[in-house]
C-alpha cells in the first residue's frame, strides 16, 4: 500500500506548486458560488492539494488561496443573489436544489442573521445557498463579509493543516514503517468522519431555526 500511496503523492507533487494552489482557489470559488457547491467537492480538492505542501511558504500560500477563493465565490453568489436571485431560484438549476432548501435558507437567515452566515459555511447545501439568499435580503455586503471571513479562515486552516500533516507524517514514517500508509488513511478518514459528525450535530441543533421565518426579519428584495 505504501507504493500505491507514494505514486499518488508523487503525482500530486509533480504538479507545479503555483498551479496546485490556483486549482485549489478555483475549486473553492466554484464550490461557494452559483450553486456549484452542490456538486463541486472543494474540500477534496483542498485536501489533495495540501498533501504536496512543502514548507511554510506553500502552507500559508495555500491557506491564503483557499480563503481568497472561497470569499471570491461567496461574493459572486452575493452579487448574483442581489441582482438575479429570484430568477436563479426559478431556474432549472434552482429548481434542482429544491424549494424546501431555499425556504430553509431564507428562514435560517431571517431568524439567525449573521450567525447563520458563519454556521452555514459548515453545513451541507446551505453553504452554497446562503450567499445567494443573503444577496436577496436586506443584509449589507459588509455585514455578510464580517461573518463569513472568520468561517472561511477556520475552514481553510482545518483542511490544509490536516492534509499537510497527514502527508508529512506518512513521509517521515514510510521508510521505517511498512504500514505507514494506513496511518495516512486513518488521519484523513478520521478527520472526514469528524467533519461529517460535526455537520450532523450542527444541522440537528440549527434545524429548528429553519422551519419558520423570524418575526420582522429582513425584507426580501423584489425582482
Amino acid at each position: 500500500m505504501n507504493d500505491a500511496l507514494n505514486s499518488i503523492l508523487d503525482l500530486v507533487e509533480s504538479v507545479d506548486p503555483l498551479t496546485r494552489t490556483l486549482l485549489a482557489a478555483l475549486g473553492m470559488l466554484l464550490e461557494t458560488s452559483v450553486l456549484v457547491g452542490v456538486v463541486v467537492p472543494g474540500d477534496s480538492i483542498v485536501i489533495v492539494s495540501s498533501t504536496a505542501v512543502s514548507g511554510a511558504v506553500e502552507y500559508f500560500g495555500l491557506i491564503l488561496a483557499v480563503i481568497v477563493g472561497a470569499l471570491a465565490g461567496e461574493s459572486i453568489g452575493f452579487t448574483l443573489g442581489r441582482w438575479f436571485g429570484p430568477k436563479i431560484r426559478r431556474s432549472r438549476l434552482g429548481q434542482r436544489v429544491g424549494e424546501r432548501n431555499w425556504v430553509r435558507a431564507e428562514n435560517y437567515l431571517d431568524r439567525r442573521g449573521g450567525p447563520a452566515v458563519f454556521i452555514s459555511r459548515f453545513l451541507p447545501v446551505l453553504h452554497s445557498l446562503i450567499p445567494l439568499t443573503v444577496g436577496m435580503s436586506a443584509m449589507s455586503y459588509r455585514k455578510f463579509m464580517a461573518w463569513t471571513v472568520p468561517a472561511c479562515v477556520i475552514w481553510a486552516f482545518a483542511y490544509v493543516s490536516v492534509g499537510s500533516a497527514a502527508a508529512g507524517t506518512y513521509r517521515e514514517l514510510s521508510d521505517s514503517l511498512h504500514g505507514a500508509a494506513y496511518i495516512f488513511v486513518g488521519i484523513i478518514a478520521g478527520f472526514l468522519l469528524l467533519i461529517v459528525a460535526a455537520k450532523k450535530i450542527l444541522e440537528r441543533n440549527e434545524a429548528r431555526h429553519m422551519v419558520h421565518p423570524g418575526d420582522g426579519g429582513p425584507p426580501q428584495l423584489e425582482d
